[in-house]
């Protein structure tokens, strides 16, 4: 499995992030499906706007590719993402790329011109066969560069002369540099091979990257071939695409400031990879309460499983909770088998989250044969499930704080200020001043504060989405 790293010249964008959740989900699953994977994340670390970048800071173009790699691995270690198996960078990997380059000029299929190398798309007739353009398609200067020295418009470069203030590699036609597509087909031939089972990156890698590396690995070897293409959707913004130009991105860093980096993922797996993945508060919200509910269930069936006096309780699971949990089991490995199908995944969560709560507090459900078998034997498929999705915490008691911490974030509050407003409530609810008391839950509940009443008469609070979002459109 080859997937491409976002060009490593500014923090990690938070519209560059889709990929690696759904890689990361993809690799574990493979392997839940007792797979051997071979993972490879590439960085690249030599290309046009990254000497533009690192001109603009005065900083030498390898040591900002480095330095914005370390950031993008924190921010890759935030959102739980399968680490790789092997990262290979482009400056490292000059021998494999003149090797290729050299394949494809001895099969006739590019031309040298004044220390450049460009590789010829007549010389390839499946050339389109990915994104389906046709060659008449190409106009110089959209797509590829405009250059009168070149055979047709539509050629790319294999290898750039060196520069004036550029960095440059020895090669056989002069000092210079790779052109931005041959780096992914030699780095993946290195690791994988020619011929291997997975390549992802974004859906706007289709046409040219991609296109251009089929031409260049068939070229070099005739048996090069990519079984499986999975390309993710675009970000938007409130259904308007991110990008630098409208001056609507943000970074990883600053979504996770004030949300969850789990709830983050769980956003980002209730999307389907193809489709654009629509970036908003509310959805943001919703996904953290979401998230919130879930790991609050499960805490609360860990903390009864663990009772002292539940333990020595034994016995087969009862089989209508074996029902739900084969049925867990099977929709889950339908979704996930049905093109990493996420969002089906997390959905069929619902009905064994809801027989947890029943068991847990319902009349009906304590009054339940084998409890704490049925509970146990629940729990346990579910983190298997989050385990796969990489959703499981180490703590579900430290996720569920971390979570109250970052809606108190939101709200603009504390924890000392909440409960001071749920102190003044109970005061005014002892006094009969229901008006006042529902004054402080609806304040706090336009914040994200939901106030729970117990049985005993004391109340306590969790995140919520606010009453403002609830009923907006996710």
């Amino acid at each position: 499995m080859y997937v491409e790293s976002p060009l490593m010249i500014s923090a990690t964008l938070a519209m560059l992030v889709f990929m690696s959740p759904l890689t990361s989900s993809s690799g574990r699953y493979l392997r839940h499906l007792e797979y051997e994977v071979c993972y490879v994340r590439n960085f690249t670390d030599v290309d046009d706007k990254i000497i533009a970048r690192a001109n603009e800071l005065g900083e030498e173009p390898l040591s900002l590719s480095r330095r914005y790699c370390e950031e993008f691995h924190t921010d890759m270690e935030f959102l739980h993402c399968l680490p790789p198996s092997v990262e290979p960078r482009v400056s490292d990997h000059m021998p494999q790329i003149i090797d290729m380059i050299n394949k494809i000029l001895e099969n006739g299929c590019a031309y040298r011109i004044d220390g450049d190398v460009y590789f010829s798309v007549d010389k390839f007739p499946a050339y389109g066969k990915l994104s389906g353009r046709k060659l008449e398609d190409n106009r110089a200067g959209e797509r590829v560069a405009v250059d009168s020295r070149k055979k047709n418009s539509a050629d790319f470069a294999l290898w750039k002369a060196a520069k004036q203030g550029e960095p440059f590699w020895e090669s056989p036609w002069g000092p210079g540099r790779p052109g931005w597509h041959i780096e992914c087909s030699a780095m993946s031939a290195a690791y994988l091979g020619y011929s291997f089972d997975i390549h992802g990156g974004g859906m706007d890698l289709v046409f040219p990257h991609h296109e251009n590396e089929i031409a260049q690995s068939c070229s070099a070897c005739k048996h090069s071939n990519v079984s499986y293409w999975m390309h993710n959707g675009f970000v938007t913004v409130d259904s308007e695409k991110m990008s630098k130009s409208l001056g609507n991105f943000f970074t990883i860093r600053q979504v996770i400031d004030l949300y969850h980096s789990l709830a983050l993922r769980f956003f980002l797996l209730g999307t389907d990879y193809r489709s654009p993945v629509n970036f908003s508060n509310v959805r943001l919200e919703h996904a953290s309460d979401r998230a919130f509910y879930i790991y609050q269930t499960l805490h609360d069936c860990e903390a009864f499983i663990s009772q002292d006096d539940a333990t020595i309780e034994k016995g087969s699971i009862p089989p209508h909770i074996q029902t739900i949990n084969n049925k867990l089991h099977q929709d889950f490995v339908e979704s996930m088998s049905d093109d990493i199908n996420t969002p089906d995944a997390l959905a069929a969560l619902s009905d064994p989250l809801k027989t947890i709560n029943d068991l847990l507090h319902t009349s009906k459900g304590k009054k339940q044969d084998s409890r704490v078998v049925a509970l146990t034997a629940l729990e346990k498929i579910i983190r298997n499930v989050l385990t796969v999705l990489g959703l499981m915490p180490s703590s579900y008691l430290e996720v569920l704080r971390e979570l109250r911490a970052k809606a108190l974030k939101r709200a603009g509050l504390t924890e000392e200020q909440v409960l001071e407003q749920i102190k003044e409530r109970t005061a005014f609810r002892k006094n009969k001043e229901y008006e006042k008391s529902d004054a402080i839950r609806i304040s706090l509940e336009s914040l994200g504060i939901c106030l729970m009443d117990g049985k005993d008469g004391t109340t306590t609070w969790r995140p919520a989405v606010p009453s403002a979002l609830r009923e907006q459109h996710v």
